[in-house]
């Protein structure tokens, strides 16, 4: 055979034979990626022509979706087959798409061909024969598995029947409510609804009300509704609450007897004004000239919570607390993470500390990780202890003023080390008791803060590094680490063009540390610069998100090589892991599943993200009523996106966000520059970019859809 190839292939070939050669030699090695250099070789293809030719036919085949590109000139056989099994997305608009498990280009599924499947929803595709140039199309033959059946909206009550509507961006349909599955609701009423069937001839899905939750507008409803949106618990189980109530506060005098005991020692907290739940103080005495013992205490939640109870379980769903503008939704019920566990001023209580003897330049000399009984002295708010910091007057200033120091050493040192500075101010409002804002401010992290934060840091590191860090010849436990990525190289590069045209550069290549502290050394140049929080903005954009695993890579943004979370069992649940696996380990226990704690791991990376997204909606929710006030008022404020769709704009004067919808520039036709973030006019060129200083009016503010729009001036 191979000879009788070897005299074709001397003489020329016809492009038939040619392709149908390339569609065997495909086939024969179906999962293989295939480099143009292995296929010439293999195929005898010596002449140039005949290599011409062949990447000609790679060309149609790839066009046609026969083969995929793997990485430049490497091919491999797109044998996805006729059926595929992965993931349908829905959109309001019809432009449906489906996402093939383990990964790969979306395939369109037009309305018409969706069998009514839903946003997430696990599914099996047909695929349909591909037209010449054109982008892949399936059709919906199963839905597997349903990821959310539930949905929030606003209820019309008819006589005989209701609806709900959605501001479900990927509803297109409202859902349809029998009168007797109504659950006393009427119009106007903010409910959720459970979506049970949705007939093949139907338009609507039909549904059941499962909740009311109270007049559309009202605030309590309003935050309600945007927990419910993302599928987060907006009201506590009584059980697990009852099994709370029966926890004892006492400490007993054996439980004591076990701990090292700080009781004696000062110790305060410093939180923000309005926290309840203190996870956290510090301890400091002196041992000697320059040599300080500082203790940092943690809430020994896993005392409390015993590992598979009702309470530990529904924690563990949990995985975080959620913080919205107005309110907290505990992980923990209250009379845990606001009393028993929370370290408050004058009460003993039970603590997992790490102790270090550090010195002023924050030089670690020595530290162990013991249980403790703690009994803190004052709690300070962080604007109490920053008046220390800068008056040098109050309680415990010697104290504070060391611990200052030592964290301002701990920050140099991480920041020499390649620690990226992103120094972000919060938004928050101030909001009357009916839930209202009244008015905006900014939350900036001051040294107090600071300081907290460094000691934190050190403790969580030097958990992780306990546990991770062994001799080359052993293999580390299994352990919740807090990971995070080095930045994407293409968003890198994409990153150092863009800051280019303002006159900046930055590396690109080289060591973490060189990569991170040229980062760094750009966030300081344009500190004051009317550029500065566009390039920040698209710097966090290139950065990856940090999350749990118990895959250790270390910790990118930081420069650590071993982190972990440990200091937040109140409010997070890998920290409850990290504390058991912590204890079970110190007293020389075996490793743990790594299936069972990766899942965990994973879980709870989900649901921080909900949780953030959960926030956001609610600041978003505030931004736009504080700005229904404020209809035809004219703002200065800087582009902080451009879409296809239009740009956004955040005012400078209280951070809210709008949009001013492409329709409304109509004074040429515009096109969307990805690359450089601009919209460009055809004929009188002018350029908005993002960045760019605007004057605006605000034209309509949407509660429902939290969407404020704004038009030029």
């Amino acid at each position: 055979m191979a000879k009788k190839k070897e005299k074709k292939a001397g003489k020329r070939m016809k492009k038939k034979e040619l392709i149908a050669m390339l569609m065997d030699f495909f086939h024969s090695k179906p999962d293989e990626v295939l480099s143009l250099k292995y296929i010439f070789e293999q195929l005898h293809l010596t002449t140039h022509p005949l290599k011409m030719l062949c990447r000609d036919i790679l060309s149609d085949l790839l066009l046609d979706d026969y083969i995929t590109e793997v990485d430049k000139s490497k091919y491999r056989l797109n044998n996805h087959g006729i059926e595929m099994v992965g993931t349908f997305h829905r959109k309001s608009n019809g432009k449906n798409f489906f996402i093939p498990e383990g990964g790969g280009d979306p395939i369109f599924i037009a309305e018409r061909n969706s069998a009514h499947a839903m946003n997430n929803d696990k599914v099996r595709i047909a695929f349909y024969a591909k037209r010449r140039g054109r982008e892949a199309e399936g059709e919906v033959v199963h839905i597997l598995e349903r990821a959310n059946d539930t949905f929030v909206g606003t209820l019309e009550v008819a006589n005989s029947y209701a609806f709900l509507v959605t501001e479900n961006r990927t509803l297109a349909n409202d859902i349809f409510i029998p009168k007797e599955k109504l659950k006393g609701g009427k119009t106007g009423d903010k409910a959720i609804v459970k979506v049970v069937e949705w007939p093949d001839k139907a338009k609507n899905p039909i549904g059941q009300v499962i909740d009311i939750l109270g007049k559309t507008g009202d605030n309590t409803t309003e935050m309600h509704a945007i927990l419910a949106e993302f599928g987060l618990p907006y009201i506590y189980p009584s059980s697990v609450e009852k099994a709370a109530d029966k926890i004892p506060a006492e400490i007993s005098a054996e439980e004591i007897a076990k701990r090292e005991d700080f009781r004696k020692v000062t110790t305060f907290t410093i939180d923000p004004k309005d926290a309840k739940d203190f996870d956290d103080a510090l301890s400091i005495r002196k041992l000697k000239d320059g040599l300080w013992e500082v203790g940092v205490h943690i809430a020994d939640v896993t005392h409390y919570v015993t590992e598979g109870g009702i309470i530990d379980k529904e924690a563990e769903k949990r995985a975080t607390s959620v913080y919205l503008v107005d309110r907290t939704i505990p992980m923990l019920p209250e009379r845990l993470c606001n009393f028993i566990c929370s370290l408050r001023p004058d009460e003993e209580k039970l603590a997992y500390s790490v102790i270090f003897d550090i010195n002023e330049k924050g030089e670690v000399k020595d530290s162990r990780i013991v249980h403790t009984v703690i009994k803190s002295d004052r709690r300070f708010s962080y604007e109490e202890a920053q008046q220390v910091i800068e008056t040098k007057e109050g309680d415990f200033k010697e104290e504070i003023l060391v611990l200052d120091t030592i964290a301002k050493a701990l920050r140099e040192k991480r920041f020499a080390a390649g620690a990226i500075n992103f120094d972000r101010y919060e938004v928050k409002f101030e909001i009357d008791e009916k839930g209202k804002p009244v008015s905006v401010y900014f939350k900036e992290a001051k040294d107090a803060n600071k300081l907290i934060e460094e000691f934190m840091l050190l403790a969580n590191c030097t958990v992780a590094e306990r546990i991770g860090r062994v001799p080359k010849s052993k293999k580390p436990k299994v352990f919740p680490y807090r990971i995070h990525d080095l930045p994407d190289p293409e968003k890198l590069d994409n990153l150092a063009q863009f800051i280019a045209r303002f006159g900046y550069r930055i590396r690109t290549s080289g060591s973490k540390a060189d990569v991170s502290k040229s980062i760094n050394h750009l966030l300081d140049d344009i500190q004051g610069k009317k550029e500065e929080n566009l390039i920040e903005t698209v710097s966090i954009r290139a950065m990856q998100k940090a999350r749990y695993s118990t895959h250790n890579i270390g910790h990118y943004g930081l420069a650590f090589d071993y982190y972990t979370h440990f200091t937040s069992p109140i409010r997070r649940f890998p920290d409850m892991m990290v504390h058991r696996l912590l204890t079970k380990y110190l007293d020389g226990g075996r490793s743990v599943s790594e299936k069972k704690y990766e899942d965990l791991c994973e879980h709870s990376s989900n649901m921080e993200q909900i949780a953030a997204n959960a926030e956001r909606a609610s600041i978003k929710y505030k931004q736009v009523e504080f700005m229904t006030e404020r209809l035809g008022q004219i703002y200065d404020g800087v582009i902080s996106g451009v879409t296809e769709w239009g740009l956004y704009v955040e005012l400078n004067e209280n951070k809210c966000e709008g949009m001013i919808p492409i329709r409304d520039l109509d004074d040429d036709y515009y096109e969307f520059d990805e690359k450089n973030y601009c919209l460009r006019g055809r004929r009188k060129h002018r350029t908005y970019s993002l960045g760019d200083a605007i004057a605006i009016k605000v034209a309509r503010a949407n509660l429902e859809k939290k969407q404020l729009d704004f038009a030029l001036v």
